[in-house]
């Protein structure tokens, strides 16, 4: 599961460089992805997540638990 955020389920996006001269070509708006360890308290456990930043500020306002079962029910992340 590579440069997608397992909370909120972004993704990089495709776009163009734009020259002077108008010249398009292809690049890649990445998200800001980060590796990181959770505690839940449901499971006693730490938890490895790729998530976001964007991910990370939804995990302190919800919670990890209820974050992780929105997750889940999108279908953003499997068991974890």
């Amino acid at each position: 599961m590579a440069k997608v955020c397992q909370i909120t389920g972004r993704k990089r996006m495709i776009g163009c460089n734009v020259a002077h001269s108008k010249l398009h070509t292809k690049r890649d708006f990445s998200l800001n992805l980060k590796t990181k360890k959770f505690w839940s308290e449901e499971e006693q456990r730490f938890v490895t997540l790729k998530v976001s930043t964007k991910g990370m500020r939804t995990i302190e306002k919800k919670g990890l638990d209820a974050a992780l079962k929105d997750a889940q029910k999108k279908g953003y992340v499997g068991l974890v």
